[in-house]
């Protein structure tokens, strides 16, 4: 996929990983809708990203995925200002096991809407263009996380999601990929300085430790790096794990 003039819609795109995103986007020459929650820190962003970039192609959203309608007009906005859309990447995302209805109304349900939204306005079957759609999961999809057994549950779905509607049946359809991605740990405001009040009990804190004992923080510019690759070469339905400052790699799933 040649990125230049594409246009792409990033949630969560304000801070960490999709600010990332937003800027290697823009680098690469495609224009970038920064949706996120966060007004203040995204219209900050996008003004800074207009003078370096062009103010016609970056614009922000205020976006609040579990807020479907706040998402489609995100989405509508970003269609109308740049005529089309070709890229969406569900990646806004909390870690929070205390408020855990949040957490999967944020993570899995605020990707399902993502996904259809995309589908309905980029699917060749409804008059779309076709595109590709990247969903976010996370390192624990390979080696589950027992200190945050639901923040796990939310990625694991996500990524049997994203495999489902990457099948060729739905990417003869629709004309759109579906792709996933799943970054390690990564320099982020995910997590804050004291985990301990993001997991279920403060009793878990100690398996946390042990869960992440292995992690070496990377930059979020290395998954958006990631990100630009697996946009111009990964197949419908693949999943990719980027960790550790690591080259993308392919996840295998065992077929029974």
């Amino acid at each position: 996929m040649d990125l230049k003039g594409k246009v792409a819609l990033i949630t969560g795109g304000a801070s960490g990983i999709g600010r990332a995103y937003a800027v290697e986007l823009l680098r690469h020459g495609a224009k970038v809708a920064v949706c996120d929650i966060n007004t203040d820190v995204g219209e900050t962003l996008v003004q800074q990203l207009s003078e370096k970039y062009g103010k016609d192609r970056v614009i922000f959203c205020n976006c609040d995925v579990t807020d479907y309608p706040q998402y489609e007009e995100s989405f509508q906005t970003t269609v109308s200002v740049f005529g089309g859309l070709d890229v969406v990447i569900n990646n806004a995302g909390i870690m929070n096991d205390r408020f855990w209805e949040l957490e999967v109304d944020v993570n899995l349900n605020g990707v399902i809407r993502g996904t259809l939204l995309a589908l309905r306005f980029m699917g060749k079957d409804r008059g779309g263009r076709g595109g590709t759609v990247v969903n976010t999961g996370s390192n624990v999809v390979v080696k589950p996380y027992v200190s945050i057994p639901i923040y796990t549950a939310t990625k694991h779905a996500i990524i049997g999601f994203t495999r489902s509607f990457g099948d060729p049946y739905h990417m003869n359809m629709t004309g759109v990929r579906v792709i996933g991605i799943c970054p390690g740990a990564t320099e982020s405001d995910l997590i804050s300085s004291e985990v301990k009040k993001q997991l279920l009990s403060s009793d878990f804190e100690k398996a946390w430790q042990k869960d992440t004992s292995n992690s070496s923080p990377q930059k979020a510019e290395h998954v958006a790096r990631a990100l630009i690759q697996l946009l111009q070469r990964a197949a419908s339905g693949s999943v990719w794990m980027v960790e550790n400052s690591q080259p993308a790699r392919e996840i295998n799933f065992t077929t029974q």
